[in-house]
């Protein structure tokens, strides 16, 4: 399988709602067919609007694998009401909460990636206490909150297979970026002290880390 998407995979992740530059996509893309090359599922968590998920969902389509997406759909912090990153196209006019749910399954339906995506609704810590499975690729995009990126971490981490790849998003080591992009930084370092990851690439701010070990005496949150 090629390791850039198609032009309408590529078209179908510019035109759903999300953050995610061309570059660091491509990057993910890139990951995600290395990693599928395991045989394993790939798991992202923070699903948001599936911009992210149609790159994964193909990258698990050519490599036989299924995507895996974690997300409450009530949106991480910064994408509530008065903050910067809040789309009022997202709340439910009913419950005047945002619930990106609809948005995400209507982006999946576009790019035709339904039946490759396995769409977990739930919060990130309670669904990972249930996951016993490897994978072959975890991605935390999630809350930008110590609490919420430790958590996914935390969480998720130690299901990566030995030779599968660990992908943080928005990591951004300036201080001036507290907000949004420091937690992620922190969970970053975090990752590389335990000695179970190495760095692979690094573009803008995404981060690849393949595992090298399975000890779990390396505080990735098992045995620790």
């Amino acid at each position: 399988m090629p390791s850039a998407p198609t032009p309408a995979v590529l078209a179908a992740f510019e035109g759903a709602k999300g953050f995610m530059p061309v570059r660091e996509g491509l990057a993910l893309y890139e990951a995600a067919v290395e990693a599928g090359r395991l045989k394993l599922p790939l798991l992202e968590v923070g699903t948001y609007c599936g911009r992210s998920t149609v790159l994964l969902a193909d990258a698990a389509r050519g490599a036989g694998v299924t995507a895996v997406t974690v997300d409450h759909h009530r949106g991480s912090e910064e994408q509530q009401p008065g903050w910067e990153y809040h789309d009022p196209s997202t709340v439910d006019p009913e419950l005047g909460r945002m619930d990106t749910l609809p948005t995400f399954r209507r982006t999946l339906h576009n790019a035709g990636l339904e039946d490759h995506v396995v769409a977990v609704v739930g919060r990130s810590p309670q669904v990972a206490s249930l996951w016993n499975s490897p994978l072959g690729l975890v991605f935390i995009d999630g809350g930008h909150t110590d609490e919420h990126a430790g958590g996914d971490y935390e969480g998720w981490a130690p299901h990566v297979a030995e030779g599968g790849l660990l992908l943080i998003h928005d990591v951004f080591p300036d201080p001036v970026d507290e907000f949004t992009g420091q937690a992620p930084y922190r969970v970053y370092l975090r990752a590389l002290e335990s000695g179970a990851f190495t760095e692979v690439s690094v573009t803008d701010s995404l981060r690849v880390l393949r595992r090298t070990s399975t000890s779990t005496s390396t505080g990735i949150g098992i045995g620790t």
